[in-house]
């Protein structure tokens, strides 16, 4: 029988939850313990898949195929487990799976109620995950913050779990604000009263207060918390701003956070075992010391949010600490782009990235960026869309195929090096439908891309409607393009690069390398690309730039 460890938050969102959440699983993994987490969404969505970028940041896209909350993608970086569709759910996913019962004649005709229709279902994912993955402990995260009108079912089946779970089995987290008034000189804890308040008077007592703030929590700022929440004053933990956010179970366990919580359900507090964490952490700060740096420029659309490329940044910042190098990551934007300021904006690139995206906006500029880096031999990567852009730039200006673009930005285009996937053609919904999740790719011997993963099959996530267009495949091919990447059954080109005797190092991918991207192991395309990109900018041979962590 699984542990559950429930974490909310209070006061104002964007606390970092998440973090708080992921930091505390990956201290019990350290111990031994088998750790799931879960994020509930309050939300009328279905999933995130819809949602723009600048709403919740990045779709994060898991082994399975689900579009989820970018938190998801915080958890597999911090535990190093797959998550599954399991792992995030959403009052619109909720609301959906009832009313479909509800038309179905589930209910025999009696009146579908919040309560206990909808907390029965909410307690329903609670245990499922619980069922299917047979963790020690299953971590879920709330989304939103405590008080919020749409949250109120969630607060109000966590209660009732935690009657049926008993004592033992449960335990709940408030991560709260503790905000700094500079001009009281001071912290202040009564946002945290209060929203704990609120918290207890939906029949909740929190076992733990993580306090956030900017500015230290001093054990007398705890322990007024501690006597105003009615919890024991070695439960309330400050989590100040850290450098990195990978520095957070650090803190964490300083103050033994991940000790108190074993203590509070039973767990024997087995050997932490966080010394390859760490190794990764003190190589990260060492590495960002350095006043060097590796510029990586990123074209992409929303580049207003950096969270919209969250696990692109992630995947690059773990490639340079693997190479001991400070990677400088700056996003452009591609509305922005064009020839007459191109030499201004990329003119000190040492890499050039672009990220996947949907729609017209921003693709001249990317195609801009490609042609760039293909002309000036600037190590690229491509990812999904940029892979698109990539083989439009080369088909226009190679092949010579003018105006070669994209059915997805112009339909009626004389060259659609770029189309509509078949089994696409007759989908309308735009939720759940794309081409997701994890999918396999043949490798091209004696490719860059060989050369990266090291294995004739490798599998990737995916996230589009859109492919190359076998149509011109061959006429691709035939100009230089190479294709050393396709699907099992050769139908689907997955990734394409130019030679290295002509570029350095030029590799398009269409999947999502980004999302398996972890601290101590990054991508290996991305590996290779940074690895690319810090032999430009020191005038060396890649081969010569070298790990300088395991």
């Amino acid at each position: 029988m699984s542990k559950h460890i429930f974490v909310t938050g209070g006061v104002v969102s964007s606390l970092g939850k998440g973090i708080t959440a992921a930091s505390l699983g990956r201290l019990l993994k350290a111990r031994g313990y088998k750790v799931m987490m879960q994020k509930a969404d309050p939300y009328l969505n279905v999933d995130p898949g819809t949602m723009s970028p600048f709403q919740h940041g990045e779709v994060f896209v898991t082994e399975d195929g689900y579009e989820s909350d970018l938190d998801l993608g915080h958890y597999e970086r911090f535990i190093d487990e797959n998550l599954t569709r399991n792992s995030n759910f959403t009052t619109g996913a909720i609301y959906q799976s009832l009313i479909r019962r509800e038309r179905a004649g589930d209910f025999l005709g009696g009146t579908v109620q919040v309560i206990p229709h909808v907390t029965g279902a909410i307690k329903e994912r609670f245990r499922r995950i619980e069922e299917q993955t047979g963790a020690d402990v299953v971590i879920t995260e709330l989304g939103g913050t405590i008080g919020d009108i749409e949250g109120q079912a969630f607060v109000e089946a966590i209660r009732q779990f935690r009657k049926e779970k008993g004592e033992a089995d449960f335990c709940l987290i408030h991560v709260s604000l503790v905000p700094y008034i500079a001009a009281a000189h001071e912290v202040k804890t009564k946002p945290t009263q209060h929203s704990v308040r609120e918290l207890r008077s939906m029949g909740i007592q929190p076992d733990f207060i993580v306090c956030r703030s900017d500015h230290e929590v001093g054990a007398d700022i705890r322990a007024k918390i501690a006597s105003f929440c009615d919890v024991e004053a070695d439960c309330v933990f400050e989590n100040t701003d850290c450098a990195s956010i990978y520095d957070v179970p650090a803190l964490l366990a300083e103050q033994g956070f991940d000790l108190k919580v074993c203590e509070r359900l039973g767990l024997e507090p087995r050997e932490s075992h966080m010394e390859g964490w760490y190794r990764f952490t003190s190589a990260m700060h060492e590495a960002n010391e350095k006043d060097d740096v590796t510029r990586i420029r990123v074209v992409g659309k929303y580049t207003q949010l950096p969270d919209a490329y969250l696990s692109i940044i992630e995947a690059l910042h773990h490639s340079g600490v693997m190479f001991g190098r400070h990677v400088d990551i700056r996003l452009v934007d591609g509305e922005a782009l064009g020839e007459d300021n191109v030499e201004e904006v990329l003119g000190d690139a040492d890499g050039i990235l672009v990220p996947g995206g949907f729609g017209l906006r921003g693709i001249e500029g990317k195609i801009c960026a490609a042609h760039r880096a293909r002309t000036r031999k600037v190590p690229y990567l491509g990812v999904c869309l940029g892979l698109q852009v990539a083989v439009c730039e080369f088909a226009r200006n190679v092949c010579g195929l003018e105006g070669a673009s994209s059915r997805e930005f112009v339909p009626d285009c004389a060259y659609p090096v770029i189309d509509l996937m078949p089994d696409q053609e007759d989908v309308t919904d735009k939720g759940g439908t794309m081409r997701l999740g994890a999918y396999p790719c043949k490798v091209a011997a004696g490719t860059l891309a060989a050369e990266a993963y090291g294995e004739p099959l490798i599998y990737e996530r995916h996230r589009h409607r859109y492919e190359v267009n076998n149509a011109f495949r061959d006429q691709l091919t035939e100009a230089g393009l190479v294709i050393s990447g396709l699907s099992p059954d050769e139908r689907l080109v997955e990734m394409v690069e130019l030679p290295e005797d002509v570029h350095p190092w030029f590799v398009a991918s269409q999947a999502h390398p980004e999302f398996k991207s972890r601290p101590d192991r990054p991508a290996p395309l991305f590996r290779e690309f940074v690895r690319a990109a810090i032999a430009r900018h020191e005038g060396v041979d890649r081969h010569d730039v070298t790990p300088v962590v395991d």
